[in-house]
């Protein structure tokens, strides 16, 4: 991947001139170790109350944000759509026709436990990836999910 964004023709496309691809820079690293434990979730409400679309995912083998940690405070945050959230099922999230990660929504708010991935989901699991930031930017990563239940419901 580095080798690759480091081409002078990918940089030329990207529009990112000589600056060096690392896929963990540990300038980006240090200038970030301000919000190092700090709790980010209480912005959160707020955002979903203004139907702003929030997508927390996790690789299910993450070591550093492990999924079950991000699973339990998405679902103990407090906002006017939690009890929904907390009822609403999880549903297989599949890429390709195999199950890729486990989904939950309700509303603006979406939880996926990617399959088979850690910290870095794109790295591990670059289809499932790209398709969850496909249907998530298009408002369609619960439709999908939803017409495989009615189907499976039939």
């Amino acid at each position: 991947m580095e080798t690759f964004l480091n081409q002078n023709s990918v940089r030329d496309a990207l529009g990112v001139g000589g600056i060096d691809f690392v896929s963990c820079s540990p300038t980006v690293y240090q200038a970030m170790l301000v919000d190092w434990m700090r709790n980010l979730e209480v912005g959160i409400p707020a955002l979903l109350e203004d139907g702003i679309k929030l997508l927390v995912y996790a690789g299910e083998y993450d070591l550093i944000c492990n999924w079950l940690g991000n699973s339990r405070w998405v679902h103990a945050m407090e906002w006017s759509g939690q009890k929904e959230f907390v009822a609403s099922p999880e549903v297989p999230f599949e890429v390709d026709g195999s199950e890729a990660g486990v989904l939950k929504t309700h509303g603006p708010l979406g939880f996926l436990k990617v399959h088979d991935a850690g910290h870095m989901v794109p790295m591990d699991q670059p289809k499932a990836a790209l398709e969850m930031l496909k249907r998530w930017t298009k408002g369609t990563l619960s439709e999908a999910a939803a017409s495989e239940k009615l189907v499976a419901e039939m």
